[in-house]
């Protein structure tokens, strides 16, 4: 009964002054505004990569040459030529890897692709014929190269949508010849738009052996993409290939390796690891308003209990304890921030959908509005501890004030 009164009491303090409540809220809604947002595209973020690294296919293995990195050191694997045609040869052996359904190099470089006056900035990949089934990508125009193409270094392309938009401008490319490093090549095929997300867009397609002699001069590869026949044998495969490679190089010690050899799980985890980290970093700034906003409330509740002095006395002397007016006070600060968090969680809520709508608009890719349930949950939580935290001190000192001190209060 005693709790009953003491929130009706709350609620009727509360709804006096709506002007210092709304104000009083005020960082609280920042604050859970800001974390849900974050957690909302952060959760979008990374459905939309490891949607990305899907189109891999389950049973897809990538060879890299030496460690697996990350920035800086990103352009030295790049350019380390550990894994060569033997190397090729060696993981298309039988005898070697038992399960391996198809393995195709890959190279990478860049270059400006001409076609008349137009010039733009392009991603070359040399590749073998597996392309549109590996990566589940099929001209809609046109066709892609063949295996007799790889084996004779036929000077034909496979652009990406950006390239076609920006050197055609409208006109049909296949059969047109394009310039990339001073050489000739006729695009064969263009690939359906991917989206913001994807690298294919801005790229150039050709095989692998083109790549090598015309536009790199290299004779080793970037990565070998091993298409595995069944995901059950995915783990065997890995293993296989790892000595296969290891004995090829001299290699007894593993952490010698001069190869790295990843899946499609492997990159997902790696990528959903930097993506949570992230994000629970973002939160973390964000949620420094709510102590803020905390800090706020305490300072607001302490100038209301001066302004209320007289009430608090009158309250003791109809018999209220120093335990009714603490819970009320305490009451009037839990409310104000759990009614903040709940305005934040749907603020937040709306921005990010509109937001994921836009982003989805804007840059084509396929991005999913995402509401982060147990952030939300949480967010109401927490709001409320910030408010039984931080209105503990101005809640006793209401409670301490003398009944006779208080009536005299002017």
């Amino acid at each position: 009964m005693k709790l009953k009164y003491s929130t009706e009491t709350a609620i009727t303090g509360l709804a006096t002054h709506k002007s210092r409540s709304a104000l009083t809220i005020l960082g609280v809604v920042i604050g859970i505004t800001s974390i849900i947002l974050v957690m909302s595209l952060g959760a979008g973020a990374q459905n939309l990569i490891l949607d990305q690294v899907k189109g891999l296919g389950a049973t897809t293995i990538i060879v890299l040459p030496g460690k697996i990195s990350f920035g800086p050191s990103l352009a030295s694997q790049t350019l380390n030529d550990s894994l060569k045609e033997r190397d090729l040869a060696l993981l298309e052996t039988k005898e070697n890897v038992p399960h391996a359904r198809s393995v195709m190099p890959m190279v990478v470089g860049a270059g400006n692709a001409v076609y008349g006056d137009s010039v733009y900035q392009t991603t070359v990949f040399g590749s073998g014929a597996q392309v549109p089934d590996i990566f589940a990508i099929t001209p809609d125009r046109g066709q892609f190269f063949t295996d007799d193409d790889v084996l004779s270094q036929s000077l034909v392309v496979v652009i990406g949508s950006k390239v076609k938009d920006h050197l055609f401008d409208g006109d049909d490319p296949i059969g047109q010849k394009i310039r990339i490093k001073n050489n000739t090549f006729r695009v064969i095929g263009v690939l359906p738009e991917q989206g913001a997300s994807s690298e294919f867009d801005d790229s150039v397609f050709m095989p692998y052996t083109t790549a090598q002699q015309y536009i790199l001069g290299t004779k080793f590869y970037n990565r070998l993409v091993v298409v595995v026949d069944s995901q059950d044998n995915l783990d065997s495969t890995v293993q296989d290939i790892k000595i296969a490679l290891r004995n090829s190089h001299n290699i007894t010690d593993p952490s010698e390796d001069d190869f790295s050899v990843t899946t499609q799980a492997d990159i997902a985890k790696t990528l959903s690891t930097v993506t949570t980290a992230l994000t629970a970093f973002l939160a973390a700034v964000a949620a420094i308003s709510l102590v803020v906003g905390g800090i706020g409330i305490m300072n607001i509740m302490l100038v209301s209990v001066t302004e209320r002095t007289r009430e608090i006395g009158l309250r003791k002397a109809l018999g209220a304890t120093d335990g009714d007016i603490l819970t009320q006070f305490l009451l009037e600060a839990v409310m104000l921030t759990a009614t903040g968090g709940a305005i934040g969680i749907t603020l937040g809520a709306v921005l990010s959908y509109v937001i994921s709508i836009v982003l989805a608009s804007v840059l084509k890719i396929d991005w999913q509005f995402v509401f982060p349930w147990s952030a939300a949950v949480l967010g109401i939580v927490v709001a409320s501890l910030v408010g039984l935290v931080f209105g503990i001190y101005p809640a006793r000192q209401a409670a301490k004030k003398s009944p006779m001190e208080a009536l005299r209060y002017e």
